[in-house]
Parts: C-alpha cells; structure tokens; sequence
C-alpha cells in the first residue's frame, strides 16, 4: 500500500502570519512537522504543499521534499487534491502544517483502518472530552460514531446530547462519553481527486465544517478513537507553549 502525506502550509494568516516558519529550538515549525510524519510507520514519503518561495526554500533547505501550488486554492483539502494528482499513491494523508508535536503514532492509528478496508473514503481521529467547558466550546468540533467506527455527524454543537443530565450536565459529564474531532486525515487518492468537484453541502456551510461535504454525499469516514495528543498552533502564544513543551520533553 502506497501512503503519501502531504503537509499543506500556507505563510498568510491573519492570527500568526509566517507560521510554517517560526523558530522553534533553532529550526522552522514546518520542520518539526515534517520530521514527525516521517518517523510514521506507514507513511513512504512526505511533501509540504505550499504558495509561498519562502517555505518551498525552507522545506529544501533541510532536506525535505516540498512542492509549489496554485495560490488560489478555497481549502487546503483542494491544495491537497492538486499535488495529489500526480502522486502514484494508494492513501493520502493531510497532516496539518501547525502540528509540530504531532505524534507519529497518531498517522498510523489513521491510517490502519483505510488499509484495511478500501471501501472507506476517509478516516480521521477522535478523543475523549474530559471537560465539560471543552464539550461546550463551539470551536471544539465534536463527532458521534456509529458501532462500526465510521462517523455520523461532526458538530460545532455538544453532541451527543443527555436529556437525564440536561440540567445538571457539569455535575454527571463523567458518564456523557463525548469525543472531540482531531484534525488528521487520510483519503483514498480517488476519493480525494473526486472531493473538490462535489458541491458544497447544507450542513457544512452551516456548520462551517468541509468534511460534513463527504457525509451528506454518502461518502463512509472512519474515526478512530486515540489516546494520544498533539498540540496546534494558532497563535503566538500557543508557540510559546509548544517551545516549552518541546524543551520539557528534551530534559526527560
């Protein structure tokens, strides 16, 4: 099986321009990141997509493969679809370029179910909401599964939702098993080269959620359950904590 991930980055953003390449411990972000996803079992090659020269020069410099693409893309799964088009792969992989701690394991846990199942057209992660303010939070996406794994519905919303414990939810969240969405994807390349020619769906300019544009197509999503945790960047803020739980992880 033939597994390609791709990191997308892009330089603009309007809370942390330059992302891919802020320093952390003396190297770019996007480093990091890439660095990572090698070190995943089942993944045979990397590339960063990116539109700018800057990060396409940086991802070169350390010895990274990188690519340049079109600069007008609406997502990053379109940037993705672009590249993807000329892979010879069997599985693509979206690894978010703002990831730097992201654990490899993570990719593999992903990746396992579409290697094993070719009928599904993604697979994506899920874990355990502990908290119920996270469980409330609108910027945490949640997702409820049917018994087989496969997802049936992403929300903004805190789903599943207790009508025994509507009233005292923040008293009895413990027995609510809620999940949160991890933003890791993997695509059958034929699936991923079909998505950005299906219209845009109800749900999913509601929700402002792109992969609910899979599911009211009728298109099948593993989410696997992990345990296993990464930490985003946003903002520069969220780079200092990062730098500093990278420093942790060293000393140990």
């Amino acid at each position: 099986m033939r597994v390609v991930a791709i990191i997308p980055a892009r330089y603009a953003s309007t809370r942390f321009p330059g992302k891919p390449l802020a320093d952390i411990a003396g190297r770019p972000m996007i480093y990091h990141v890439y660095e990572r996803t090698m070190r995943a079992s089942s993944v045979g090659r990397v590339i960063v997509a990116t539109d700018d020269q800057r990060i396409f020069s940086a991802v070169e410099a350390f010895g990274g493969e990188a690519v340049m693409t079109r600069d007008d893309h609406p997502t990053g799964t379109d940037r993705l679809a672009e590249v993807a088009a000329g892979l010879d792969a069997d599985l693509v992989v979206n690894v978010q370029g703002d990831e730097p701690l992201i654990d490899p394991r993570m990719i593999d846990q992903a990746v396992a179910p579409l290697i094993a199942d070719s009928s599904l057209s993604m697979g994506t992660l899920k874990t355990a909401i502990g908290d119920v303010d996270e469980f409330l939070n609108p910027n945490v996406v949640k997702v409820v599964t049917e018994l087989n794994g496969c997802a049936r519905y992403f929300s903004r919303a805190p789903i599943p939702f207790s009508r025994d414990f509507a009233q005292n939810l923040r008293e009895n969240f413990s027995q609510v098993a809620a999940y949160k969405h991890v933003g890791l994807y993997v695509y059958q390349r034929d699936f991923l080269l079909c998505y950005p020619t299906l219209p845009e769906t109800p749900l999913e300019k509601l929700e402002c959620l792109e992969q609910l544009r899979a599911l009211e197509h009728g298109y099948r999503i593993h989410v696997e359950e992990t345990t296993l945790v990464s930490h985003g960047v946003d903002t520069p803020e969220d780079l200092a904590r990062v730098v500093a739980l990278l420093g942790e992880t060293r000393e140990n």
